[in-house]
């Protein structure tokens, strides 16, 4: 079997640019002192920059001391199971508790994280398995391996690789079902990285087996029951601005998903707690619109921006399989875009054919190649991109329009 190579942060990943480093957060949670360690840490050991994955968690680039970043961040209580550090992927609804949803899942994320770094016999779990905790509204549970999904809000259905198993389990017993499908999934995965390479029975009966266990008063999960899963979109556009209905929360956009280390020292020194989202957008709590208004230049605000919808892998000359400088490109591009007054798109630019940093649902790969990029397949050159890129876009809303 391969080894696994996720990266963390006591084992980082060594690229062109030097150690890369990925700091875990469930649920995207970020307190304002952690996000000033991080901001330090980044400004300090790195590069100057944190950079947003595709699963709400941080990555830092160019380290220059692993052990002190180890330290530091383990202080701020990033690091609470070294051990177990690599498998604590946990995905939440961003806005649950905030807005919508049926249920506030931010408690059970809490809980799941506890018990995988409590677990003894979790800790060869690889480091692409995936846990999520969706609120209901369906916007977490396709991507995961396992996930309880809120279909009222003190039951959820328990899901394996985005599909629904029938199994209705109250909201007491949705970690202990959970870890259960994990302790399966490790026993039985031979050399499988995600559970939608195997049959997934012998999980779904541990799972189920778990959660009928009479440990709690509440009632036993049936199958099938009444109420299905909310269908989500798996990655939904992202927005910026204020959140509905309230004054106290807003949502931004670092640009291509990179924040400065100035950027998170303000917010978290203006004592904001942050929730970093799978779309790469960052859930600001209590402050307002107006207070972030033109303070922070690498923060998209204005939902009309079209780099609100563009993501990057980094690129050249970070990554030596690269064969463009394809953040550089993907900002001329939207910036071409918004000179002509073409429409964005969801698009994904890419060195190479690893195509890195993807993200799911629907969006537009633009990925290089030698003397331009091959644009939803089609190859032009890098002064057709953002020509090619709107009218694929406007082509796709056509077509999904008709359906």
């Amino acid at each position: 079997m391969r080894a696994d190579a996720c990266p963390g942060v006591l084992a980082t990943h060594e690229a062109a640019d030097g150690p890369l480093a990925r700091i875990r957060l469930p649920g995207g949670a970020l307190s304002p002192e952690q996000a000033v360690a991080v901001a330090a840490c980044a400004a300090e050991l790195g590069d100057g920059r944190i950079h947003l994955t595709s699963r709400a968690n941080l990555q830092l680039r160019a380290v220059r001391d692993v052990d002190a970043l180890v330290t530091r961040l383990s202080a701020a209580g990033l690091l609470p199971s070294p051990a177990r550090e690599r498998i604590r992927n946990i995905l939440g609804s961003p806005l649950s508790g905030v807005h919508g949803g049926v249920a506030d899942v931010r408690d059970l994320v809490r809980d799941l994280d506890h018990a995988l770094c409590a677990s003894a016999d979790l800790t060869g779990l690889p480091g692409r398995f995936l846990f999520a905790l969706d609120d209901g509204r369906g916007d977490v549970a396709p991507d995961a391996d396992l996930c309880w999904h809120a279909v009222t809000s003190d039951t959820g259905a328990l899901l394996t690789a985005g599909a629904d198993t029938g199994l209705r389990v109250p909201r007491g017993r949705a970690v202990a079902a959970l870890v259960a499908g994990a302790r399966a999934f490790e026993e039985s995965r031979g050399a499988a990285w995600r559970l939608r390479e195997l049959d997934p029975a012998p999980v779904v009966d541990a799972m189920r087996t778990e959660a009928t266990a009479e440990q709690t008063p509440e009632p036993a999960p049936t199958e099938p029951a009444p109420t299905e899963p909310a269908q989500g979109e798996p990655r939904p556009v992202p927005f910026v601005g204020p959140v509905d209905g309230r004054d106290d929360v807003v949502v931004v956009a670092p640009r291509l998903g990179e924040l400065t280390a100035d950027t998170l020292r303000g917010l978290g020194g203006a004592g904001s707690a942050l929730t970093v989202t799978p779309w790469r957008t960052v859930v600001v709590h209590d402050t307002s619109a107006a207070a972030l208004a033109g303070r922070y230049s690498d923060l998209v605000v204005d939902p009309a921006d079209p780099l609100l919808g563009v993501s990057a892998c980094i690129g050249a000359p970070h990554c030596a399989k690269s064969h463009a400088d394809v953040r550089g490109d993907a900002t001329a591009v939207t910036a071409e875009l918004a000179r002509r007054g073409l429409p964005g798109a969801v698009a994904h630019f890419a060195g190479c054919s690893r195509r890195c940093g993807r993200p799911g649902g629907s969006h537009i790969d633009v990925v290089a190649a030698e003397g331009g990029y091959h644009v939803g397949g089609t190859f032009v050159g890098l002064d057709r991109v953002a020509e090619a890129l709107s009218a694929q876009a406007h082509d796709r809303t056509t077509r999904e329009g008709q359906q």
